[in-house]
């Protein structure tokens, strides 16, 4: 793998380092024993995106809507 880019970093006061240029926000930190550190660029999941939970919970709702098990209807005029 070849050398993207490569500059010296220093800790600032709270001991943090700020990463130029790149393109992810957010990493997976390994530190060694030997003193190097290792990050990996993570990508967090789209906050737009239904769970697995949410989807199974629909699906039980379609099942229990086919089946008549609902409640009255609501009059939204009244509301």
């Amino acid at each position: 793998m070849s050398i993207v880019k490569e500059y010296e970093a220093k800790l600032d006061s709270k001991h943090r380092i700020t990463i130029r240029g790149s393109e992810f926000q957010y990493f997976k930190v390994k530190e060694y024993g030997d003193g190097h550190l290792e990050l990996l660029p993570r990508v967090l999941v789209d906050p737009k995106e239904i769970s697995k939970n949410t989807l199974k919970m629909m699906d039980k709702s379609i099942e229990n809507f086919k089946e008549g098990k609902v409640s009255n209807p609501i009059d939204l005029d009244t509301l």
